[in-house]
């Protein structure tokens, strides 16, 4: 049988579709967050944006190692958000899409490459997953944090970094605005992350 003609195929083609999606919603979601004056989650999107599109790769290359000498067009049908709103909003659909993929599709994907014998390709999907379940934890506390009003405020004095200059701030509240660079708050985040 052409590898072409696996299960592996289709979810190894879905995945690297899916994760080149996600990698663009996220370098969108970014510039939402920066908008609203969220620099740090728009770093948070970026960064993110970059780790989809490394995934996307390693699926990619596993394709093309694994379908050896036959070319083929992928096609591929399957569903993704289409959200584009508030950065809060945007959060929570980020999380619930890395939910999804690390608890539920990953796992499934990695189950049906083992059974057909591609275990490399099995592997790359538990570990990719891992890294999933990371991006997951981090939207929801984000997310979290803007419900309650604690990404630039806590009840605790607080370590702040800007992430333009470095400056660290010691408070329950970040600076509106860096005393180094003169950034907005913005900038600031909370040292060390507690994700």
């Amino acid at each position: 049988m052409k590898f072409s003609e696996t299960k592996t195929f289709k979810n190894l083609s879905d995945a690297f579709a899916g994760e080149s999606q996600a990698r663009n919603r996220y370098a969108f979601f970014a510039g939402v967050a920066k908008n609203e004056g969220y620099q740090h989650i728009q770093a948070v999107f970026e960064e993110t944006a970059d780790n989809e599109k490394e995934h996307a790769k390693v699926f990619y290359k596993l394709l093309v190692a694994h379908t050896k000498e036959e070319t083929e067009i992928i096609h591929v049908d399957a569903d993704y958000p289409l959200v584009y709103k508030d950065t809060l909003t945007n959060l929570k659909a980020a999380a619930a899409g890395e939910r999804e993929e690390w608890a539920e599709i990953y796992s499934k994907f990695a189950d049906i490459a083992e059974k057909e014998g591609f275990s490399d390709i099995s592997v790359a999907f538990k570990k990719i997953a891992e890294v999933e379940k990371h991006h997951m934890t981090r939207f929801d506390h984000y997310a979290k944090g803007i419900e309650q009003g604690t990404i630039f405020k806590k009840d605790s004095p607080t370590v702040w970094k800007c992430t333009n200059c470095g400056y660290i701030h010691e408070g329950p509240e970040a600076p509106g605005q860096c005393p180094a660079c003169a950034h907005p708050q913005g900038y600031f985040e909370e040292l060390p992350e507690k994700y």
